[in-house]
């Protein structure tokens, strides 16, 4: 479910955010996570508009305005080229009041922190640190190439279960044509057969005579359960468990906690060469990590809070591996915390990437050989009454 919050942020300024959420008390406390005071709460209705909604490319706007500064414009005139870009709709409204936000005397990045849809708080907090140093554009290239980074590890995961999906869905379809259209129709030729037909093909058979006798309610049966699916994996929640079951698999399970921690990493490290101190990047990337491991991330913050090093505040709570651990130790001796710990999310992503060559080197064949051996099965199936026929009349 989708819910849209009226809220206020840390200076007072009124945002409005859209979560998604499995009930109200959820929504409120994620908008409190991060760092709102909310005032009210609506649910947002299911709706063809809501689909059609697209996320604000924060990604492509950077990558433009950075772009339109390095040609020698100044922040508000390359805020009013890309919002004449964008001509019409939200992104053209949303750049439309940050330039409005500027003329009134605002910092860029409280302006920014009014759209917390369209710019996260990591990037604010990016935003934030140039003003303190007078560089935006530096700050705008740092956050285009962790953009990149996280982006290259989810693409690379895309691209490997894109092969699959189809196979799946082109094996599921054949699968339907053999159940639905030519079983049904071997079954009217068998009808009048007075030969006793093998176990197995009699069953077959007798799923095409009522599937042929009653092929409105089937297919208006696979059309509800197809629209039910829809509706059940749209929610929240039940991709939570979903999430969480296939998560119980050891193997799954490490592989990410793996990837979580390259993504926390990755993140922290960007806030700490903002500038950030490391107690309020903890609390900033609290939203990166499942449910089931933000209690950790609260320890660790709990733990820094108390006057413990980074390293160790993050390996007592069980989000360090001993090389993460000795590597974040060296960073903290040299002051260089921040790359050292966009090292560690490197290494970690490789580690995500070589899982994943070796998994769809596996999963792809086994596909393959699962369809291949169920269109093959109802086949022989079919035509086994055939062949005993044959071998009666020889």
């Amino acid at each position: 479910m989708r819910f849209r919050i009226k809220a206020a942020d840390r200076h007072r300024e009124i945002a409005v955010l859209d979560i998604d959420a499995c009930d109200e008390s959820t929504a409120r406390e994620l908008a409190a996570q991060r760092g709102y005071m909310v005032l009210s709460t609506s649910r947002v209705g299911f709706h063809f508009q809501a689909l059609r909604k697209r996320r604000f490319p924060t990604a492509v706007f950077s990558i433009e305005l950075l772009a339109l500064l390095e040609a020698g414009l100044n922040v508000v005139e390359a805020l009013q080229t890309l919002s004449r870009k964008e001509a019409a709709g939200d992104g053209a409204r949303v750049l439309q009041e940050i330039v409005e936000s500027l003329r009134r005397g605002e910092p860029l990045s409280r302006a920014f922190a009014r759209f917390p849809d369209a710019f996260p708080p990591l990037y604010v907090a990016t935003i934030r640190s140039s003003e303190r140093t007078g560089d935006l554009k530096e700050a705008l290239q740092r956050y285009i190439a962790y953009h990149e980074e996280v982006d290259k590890v989810r693409k690379k995961i895309v691209s490997a279960l894109i092969y699959p999906a189809i196979l799946a869905a082109v094996g599921t379809l054949v699968l339907a044509f053999l159940l639905l259209y030519v079983v049904p129709r071997f079954a009217r030729v068998y009808e009048d057969m007075s030969a006793d037909l093998p176990v197995f093909s009699s069953l077959l058979l007798i799923v095409g005579r009522w599937i042929d006798g009653h092929s409105a309610a089937v297919l208006f049966g696979g059309l509800m359960a197809m629209a039910a699916a829809t509706y059940v994996l749209a929610r929240p929640s039940v991709r939570a468990k979903i999430v969480s079951r296939l998560f119980g698999i050891s193997t799954l399970a490490e592989r990410a906690r793996v990837y979580q921690l390259g993504r926390l990493y990755r993140t922290i490290g960007m806030l700490l060469r903002a500038g950030i101190p490391a107690l309020r990047a903890l609390e900033m990337v609290n939203g990166l990590l499942p449910a089931n491991q933000r209690p950790q991330l609260h320890h660790a913050a709990r733990l820094v809070s108390e006057g413990q090093p980074l390293s160790s505040a993050l390996a007592k709570a069980g989000l360090a591996t001993a090389v993460a651990t000795e590597l974040m130790m060296v960073g903290e001796k040299s002051g260089r915390m921040g790359d050292l710990m966009e090292r560690i999310a490197r290494f970690c992503d490789e580690e995500t990437a070589r899982f994943i060559d070796t998994f769809t080197r596996v999963f792809e064949p086994a596909l393959m050989a699962f369809l291949g051996v169920a269109v093959g099965l109802i086949v022989v199936l079919m035509y086994m009454p055939i062949f005993e026929l044959a071998g009666s009349v020889q």
